[in-house]
């Protein structure tokens, strides 16, 4: 979780809501590492987790399957990273902070764990979890008090 904190913290300056996310290897190795780029690159796609696991498989170099890896993510995944989770075949989600307002591992849905769907994860959550509510509360105190001064 250390490692997806960092990468949250890389957002400052850049607008993103600070998550960060990392993809380890079955053997505990980084695969991949990614942070929140929507505002970044204005692309609305570019959320923490799906850049993660782009990166994690590209460093795989055997396809899109991340059998065996696990995904460590500062806020729950929302519905579409959700979805790039269980799709990509991750086996683990660790998460910081739950997200009762879009969260879909476990608090508004849980798109990861459907039994209806062909594949499950496995979900740890709350690690860590005041660091990564207080990065988050901390950008929304200033981003809020900013548009309150524009």
């Amino acid at each position: 979780m250390g490692r997806a904190l960092g990468e949250a913290t890389a957002c400052a300056g850049s607008g993103d809501v600070p998550v960060g996310a990392v993809v380890l290897g079955p053997d505990g190795e980084l695969l991949g590492a990614g942070r929140n780029q929507r505002e970044a690159v204005g692309d609305p796609t570019a959320h923490a987790e799906v850049l993660a696991l782009r990166a994690g498989a590209a460093a795989r170099g055997d396809g899109w399957r991340l059998d065996g890896c696990t995904l460590v993510v500062t806020l729950e995944p929302c519905t579409m990273c959700a979805g790039a989770i269980v799709l990509s075949r991750v086996s683990r989600l660790v998460l910081g902070a739950w997200d009762p307002a879009f969260g879909a591992a476990g608090s508004l849905r849980d798109v990861v764990r459907d039994r209806r769907v062909n594949h499950t994860v496995e979900v740890v959550g709350g690690v860590r979890e005041d660091e990564c509510r207080r990065l988050l509360d901390e950008f929304f105190r200033t981003h809020r008090a900013g548009r309150r001064r524009a």
